[in-house]
């Protein structure tokens, strides 16, 4: 059986459609891919908003991409839209005049659901990006409005960041500035580099990079020129390094004949390279891979992935947990009391599963929550719930969406405080969904769910003395029975969990009971 499935980019610079063939057996094959340049970054980060002109264009676009669809017989699609869109200020009447006027629904993802889409299309080339993994490799992902670079380290996500250093957001920084050709790129330098040097202190700091793998509409521009006659996606330093020097020797009239590209277009060209540029040598990297992935191939790698078409070798989720505990060391958690709240709180979870009816992505967000729950310490002691709060909201978490984000921090936030049902905060617009959670009331419910084993979990080590780590759970006669064969004194756990226990029975029906089973 194939699959026919349209994935559609509404990017920062370009709209983009990609038609994807997708078989039992997971492969996926790109049939068809048709772009529009529209500068919709152009209006944000000058004005805020974007233009009716441009949502007029958009609305075309749309409906030619419709037409273009219906003629590949296409029934599945997921329509994203990425950071111009996000930080316009009136997105959701733009979203709406886009439904409403083409039949399209797009969802604005955020930053950290962005690059992790691109990250699974790499994956999808599997043995090649297990190869580079393996030894310390940065992602350098460079979009139009930002760039992300994640850092690996046998196979494991070691840190993830997202920087303002987007190639249309770097020309428009300078638009306005009276210039000569050098004087431009000397200044997209300084501006590249006063973002970087803060990312490089903290987590480049002794650690060696020896690839680093290039994605983003950008630098496939600038590989198709740099690999003409090659056939392999790595390029050299040497080889890079010669054609940034011919780029930026090139007026901009010799740059549009080179690549072939309008005025608009060629003038992220340089800007493109010295990002790239910077980060090889900032890394120290000595390859550069270019799998040549765009943002449709990760959209269509992620309904493969959803629809179990296909499934990776590398495991998305522990890149997640990893980004969770890096942030959590980073703020002084205690690691030994994490790791016991975890065993505890998952062990809940499974135990009480008829009760809850929560799944495996649900499962994720309390282990993050847990992970997370004591990382306001580092700034109040008094006020670590609010503090957690404030950081879980400001800080990116590679692979959750911002509404998965908002329920972890509010989960957090009200392991210590009174829960309020009618005075939950949420940032995120209605509509957006977890799994097909898009009420207020349904995410509110879902929040209180997860406080509550978090609650119970933290309650059985109060004295960071993990005396529960041999207790067995079981749900027997309408109660949660766990049974701990610890023979001290359980006076403050004891007492925790009777406090808890109550707001664990008012959410799921269920009593929970702690046992002492005495030696004879």
């Amino acid at each position: 059986m194939v699959r026919t499935f349209a994935a559609i980019d509404v990017g920062s610079f370009e709209l983009e459609l990609g038609i994807y063939e997708i078989t039992d057996k997971g492969n996926v094959r790109t049939v068809d891919q048709v772009k529009h340049m529209i500068a919709l970054g152009k209006d944000t980060y000058n004005t805020g908003k974007i233009s009716y002109r441009l949502v007029e264009e958009m609305c075309e676009v749309l409906q030619d991409f419709v037409r273009i669809m219906k003629e590949y017989q296409v029934k599945e699609y997921r329509a994203y839209a990425t950071s111009a869109m996000r930080e316009a200020r009136n997105s959701q009447i733009v979203l709406e005049q886009l439904r409403v006027r083409t039949g399209i629904d797009v969802k604005i993802i955020s930053n950290s659901e962005q690059r992790f889409i691109s990250y699974k299309a790499i994956a999808a080339k599997d043995a090649e990006f297990q190869k580079n993994i393996q030894r310390g490799t940065a992602i350098v992902d460079v979009g139009f409005g930002s760039m992300q670079a994640s850092l690996f380290d046998k196979d494991a996500l070691v840190s993830t960041q997202n920087l303002p250093l987007g190639v249309l957001r770097l020309r428009e920084l300078i638009a306005h500035e009276k210039l000569t050709q050098q004087g431009a790129q000397n200044l997209i330098a300084e501006l590249i580099d006063n973002e970087l040097v803060t990312y490089r202190k903290m987590y480049l700091k002794d650690r060696e990079i020896k690839n680093l793998i290039a994605i983003g509409e950008p630098i496939l521009s600038l590989y198709y020129k740099m690999a003409e006659g090659k056939h392999s996606e790595q390029i050299t330093i040497q080889e890079f390094n010669c054609f940034y020097e011919r780029l930026k020797s090139m007026t901009l009239a010799q740059t549009e004949d080179f690549f072939d590209v309008n005025e608009e277009y060629a003038s992220l060209m340089f800007p493109a390279a010295a990002i790239y540029k910077r980060m090889l040598e900032i890394t120290g990297a000595e390859f550069m891979w270019v799998p040549g992935i765009r943002m449709t191939d990760g959209m269509a790698a992620e309904y493969a992935e959803d629809k179990k078409l296909i499934r990776f070798n590398h495991s998305f989720e522990n890149d997640i947990l990893a980004a969770a505990r890096n942030m959590a060391k980073r703020y002084k958690c205690h690691a030994g009391h994490n790791q016991m709240l975890e065993q505890y709180a998952l062990s809940i979870f499974d135990a009480a599963r008829k009760f809850h009816g929560m799944g495996a992505r649900e499962r994720l967000l309390l282990q993050i929550a847990v992970t997370l729950h004591g990382c306001g310490k580092f700034i109040s002691i008094r006020n670590s719930n609010e503090s957690s709060y404030n950081l879980i909201m400001s800080t990116e978490i590679i692979g959750l969406s911002h509404l998965e984000r908002e329920i972890i921090a509010n989960v957090v936030r009200y392991n210590i405080r009174d829960f309020d049902y009618d005075m939950m905060q949420l940032e995120t617009e209605a509509g957006q969904d977890l799994a097909g959670v898009s009420d207020r009331t349904a995410i509110t419910i879902l929040i209180a769910k997860l406080t509550a084993i978090l609650r119970l979990a933290n309650s059985m080590d109060k004295t960071h003395k993990a005396k529960l780590i041999d207790s067995r759970m079981a749900v027997r006669d309408g109660r949660l029975v766990i049974t701990t064969g610890y023979q001290g004194d359980l006076a403050l756990e004891s007492a925790s969990f009777e406090q808890k226990a109550a707001f664990f029975e008012e959410i799921f029906g269920i009593r929970p009971v702690l046992k002492q089973k005495r030696r004879v």
